[in-house]
């Protein structure tokens, strides 16, 4: 991996997910894959590895700040594991260019719904 990439990457990611509450995937998967030549699982895989740390560092700042539910991250990160575990049994159980069109879906979906949230104007 070219170290400048990978460090403009991280810094891209990690400004996301601060700016944003994502967990930096959104960029992440896509930059793995097309621009560091990574398959779609390969970088789906990475790309839950990096959000460990990021997510760690943003929960502390945010719950220096009052901002974290601890109750329902809880219950829903535990909630989640099963999740996690039958999504990684499924994906790596489709072929590739499956896991290629579910996820620029995805994103897509994701766009569409922020792009109108943004531009549909808030009730005083």
């Amino acid at each position: 991996m070219d170290a400048a990439l990978a460090v403009l990457l991280a810094l891209a990611g990690g400004a996301l997910g601060g700016l944003l509450g994502v967990g930096g995937g959104i960029l992440f998967v896509p930059a793995l894959a097309v621009l560091l030549d990574h398959s779609q699982i390969e970088a789906e895989a990475t790309s839950l590895l990096v959000i460990v740390p990021m997510a760690m560092v943003g929960t502390w700042w945010q719950r220096r700040r009052g901002n974290v539910e601890l109750r329902d991250g809880f219950a829903i990160g535990a909630l989640a594991v099963p999740g996690v575990i039958a999504g990684v049994a499924v994906a790596n159980a489709l072929p590739e260019r499956a896991l290629e069109l579910g996820f620029a879906a995805l994103c897509s979906i994701v766009a569409v719904r922020l792009l109108r949230r943004g531009l549909t104007p808030k009730a005083p």
